[in-house]
């Protein structure tokens, strides 16, 4: 079992000054799922090398069990200083692909032409795709063989607009993850802020928020069993 994961290389947030990135609870606890069942993951992002970290993601108190596995860990650290980039891998080479979030992929991998050709190449090949957070962003000009969006009349989650108010950033990030999955004719649905919930539809596995990251990757596993 082959898992191929993408993260973000994105690392400003919008004209803030601040900086973003993935979320470190969001790859670390998929990878931890994925590793603990035996996968064989290759991690990969737009530039290649190391991706940034939100620096928020690292501090004390966003701390799990998987973030100190994860810091713990030097074979896994070693990995993610050396992602390859998205001109390496193709859908070939694996059985399933998997995103975390973090606010860095609404930047970059939403318009990657490289990641966008990688959903749709999984997609028609009864292959897989998992996003968590804001991650689903990826999905924003994927579309099926007919030229349809992909998510539109299946079933979808991903950070809501209440979430994104939560954290102060509706008027900084390019687009808000729930509103556009919702445009594109997506059945998008959430429980309360913070709290797990997934969709599977299918091939298409979604998490709504970090709380979400472990359940969506045992969901992207139970697609491929």
């Amino acid at each position: 079992m082959k898992i191929l994961m993408v993260l973000t290389s994105h690392d400003q947030l919008g004209d803030t000054g601040q900086k973003t990135g993935f979320w470190l609870e969001e790859f670390a606890a998929p990878y931890y799922v994925f590793v603990d069942a035996g996968a064989d993951i290759t991690l990969a992002s737009p530039k290649g090398g190391q991706p940034p970290i939100d620096p928020k993601s690292d501090a004390d108190d966003a701390q799990t069990l998987a973030t100190r596995r994860f810091k713990s860990d030097g074979l896994a650290q070693q990995a993610l200083a050396n992602t390859k980039s998205l001109d390496e891998v193709d859908v070939e080479g694996y059985d399933a692909l998997f995103y975390p979030g973090g606010h860095g992929p609404l930047w970059d991998l939403a318009e990657d032409q490289r990641s966008i050709a990688l959903i749709q190449g999984f997609y028609r090949s009864d292959k897989p795709v998992g996003a968590v957070c804001h991650a689903p962003a990826v999905f924003r000009h994927t579309v099926d063989s007919h030229g349809d969006p992909l998510v539109k009349g299946r079933k979808a989650t991903g950070f809501s607009n209440s979430e994104e108010e939560g954290v102060g950033l509706t008027d900084v990030v390019p687009f808000l993850v729930e509103d556009m999955l919702k445009q594109h004719g997506a059945d998008y649905s959430k429980t309360d802020d913070w709290q797990s919930h997934v969709t599977t539809d299918g091939l298409l596995i979604m998490g709504q928020n970090p709380a979400s990251s472990e359940a969506t990757a045992r969901a992207l596993l139970g697609a491929l069993a």
